[in-house]
C-alpha cells in the first residue's frame, strides 16, 4: 500500500548559497483513520466504513526502514507516480539529509530545498511536509498503547519514496498520515473530509445507558471499547463486593454458633449446686477410700481411677472404661461407708469395769 505522512514544517534557514535548510518531525507511531475502500481489497477492506490503522514502534523505528529516508527527493506536492531515476528531474527540488533520528514517538529528518521557485513557495506559505512511502498492512484488531482500538496494523517494512512540500495536508497540520490532494496513496480522514457524505451518513447511532445518541462514525470503536471496559469493571466490582459480603456472613455465622454453644454449656444455679454437691461427695469418698490420693485440680474420672488403682492395684483399672472404673469406685465408696469407725463406736455399748472409786466407771482397755 502507498501512504503519505504529514507534519508541519519546522524551523528553516537560508544557506550562504541560497538553499533552504529545514528540520522537522515527519512520521510518528499511533493510530490514523482511513476509509476501507482506500485501504483496498488487498488488506481486506472494500467498504465506506472508517478503519483505524495502528503504526507500531517496531515498524516505524525499524533500522532498515529508517535508512530509506536518507537521500530521498524533496518535491512540491505529491507526484502522481513514484519518484525514480527516470523522472527525478521532473519532480525533485531538493533532498533529505543522511541524519535520521528518533525523537520520542516521531522520526525527525533534516532536508534541503535547492530550487528557487520551491523556496519561494515555502516562504509564501507552503509550510507542511508530507512523506510518501509504501508499507504492508494487515487486517488485525487490537488496542493501541494509548487505549485506541484499531482494526488494521502497518506491519512494515516502511519504504520512503519522497518528501513532499504541501500547502495543507488532507489531515491537517497535526503529524499523521495524509496528503494535500488525496491523489498519492492512502491518506487519513476525518468525517468533515468526506464532502460527498451528508451529516446523517457521517453519524452513527450508539446506545449509551437507556438512550440512543448519534456520534461521529470514527468514534464508535472507541466508545464501544469504553463501554466494554466499564461493563467489565462493574462486573468485577460486583463480584468482589459479593465475595466480601459472603466472607462477612460466614464470619458472623461462626461467631453466632460459638455464642449458641456457650449458651448451651452455661450452667443454671441448680445445675451448679448439683455439680458442687457431687464434687464434694466424690472428694469425701475418695479421701475415705485412699486418703493419700491427690485430688486438687484433678478431673472426676482421674480421681476415681487413681482411687481404684490405689485400693485394688493397677490391674483393676488397666484398659478399663470410665464406666467400669466408676462402678468399682462406687462399690468401694459403699463399703467404706459401711465400715465407718465413728458410726461403729456409736452403735455399740462401751465395755467397762468398776474401779475402787464409788461410781467411777473406767473403760476397759482392749487387749491386743
Amino acid at each position: 500500500m502507498r501512504f503519505t505522512d504529514t507534519a508541519p514544517l519546522g524551523a528553516t534557514r537560508i544557506s550562504r548559497d541560497g538553499y533552504l535548510l529545514a528540520e522537522a518531525a515527519c512520521a510518528r507511531t499511533g493510530c490514523q483513520v482511513y476509509l476501507g475502500k482506500e485501504l483496498g481489497a488487498e488488506a481486506g477492506f472494500e467498504d465506506e466504513n472508517a478503519i483505524t490503522v495502528y503504526r507500531p514502534e517496531e515498524a516505524v523505528f525499524n533500522q532498515d526502514s529508517l535508512a530509506t529516508y536518507a537521500g530521498k527527493p524533496v518535491t512540491i506536492g505529491h507526484p502522481s507516480e513514484d519518484v525514480t531515476a527516470e523522472n527525478w528531474k521532473d519532480h525533485a527540488v531538493g533532498e533529505v539529509a543522511d541524519e535520521i533520528v528518533r525523537d520520542g514517538q516521531t522520526v525527525r529528518v533534516a532536508f534541503m530545498v535547492r530550487d528557487a521557485a520551491a523556496i519561494k513557495a515555502v516562504e509564501a506559505g507552503t509550510r507542511e511536509i508530507s512523506m510518501g512511502y509504501s508499507t504492508n498492512i494487515e487486517k488485525r484488531e487490537g488496542v493501541a498503547p494509548d487505549g485506541t482500538p484499531y482494526q488494521a496494523v502497518q506491519t512494515g517494512p516502511i519504504t520512503i519514496n519522497h518528501l513532499a512540500l504541501v500547502d495543507r495536508a488532507r489531515g491537517g497540520s497535526e503529524l499523521r498520515i495524509g496528503d494535500s490532494a488525496g491523489k498519492w496513496g492512502a491518506a487519513p480522514i476525518t468525517m468533515s473530509d468526506i464532502k460527498e457524505k451528508t451529516m446523517s451518513d457521517a453519524l452513527k447511532t450508539v446506545v449509551l445507558g437507556d438512550k440512543a445518541v448519534k456520534v461521529d462514525a470514527s468514534d464508535i470503536a472507541a466508545i464501544e471499547a469504553f463501554k466494554t471496559s466499564q461493563a467489565k469493571a462493574l462486573a468485577d466490582a460486583e463480584t468482589a463486593h459479593k465475595a466480601a459480603i459472603d466472607a462477612k456472613d460466614k464470619e458472623i455465622a461462626t461467631k453466632d454458633a460459638k455464642i449458641e454453644e456457650l449458651e448451651k454449656s452455661k450452667l443454671s444455679d441448680n445445675d451448679l449446686d448439683a455439680r458442687v454437691e457431687a464434687r464434694a461427695s466424690l472428694l469425701d469418698a475418695a479421701r475415705k477410700i485412699a486418703k493419700d490420693v491427690k485430688t486438687d485440680g484433678v478431673a472426676d474420672t482421674d480421681i476415681r481411677k487413681a482411687v481404684v488403682s490405689a485400693k485394688l492395684g493397677d490391674a483393676a483399672v488397666k484398659d478399663r472404661s470410665d464406666a467400669y472404673i466408676e462402678a468399682r469406685f462406687d462399690v468401694l465408696a459403699e463399703d467404706v461407708s459401711k465400715s465407718d469407725p465413728v458410726a461403729d463406736a456409736l452403735s455399740q455399748p462401751s465395755k467397762q469395769k468398776l474401779n475402787d472409786g464409788w461410781g467411777d466407771v473406767v473403760p476397759m482397755r482392749k487387749e491386743a
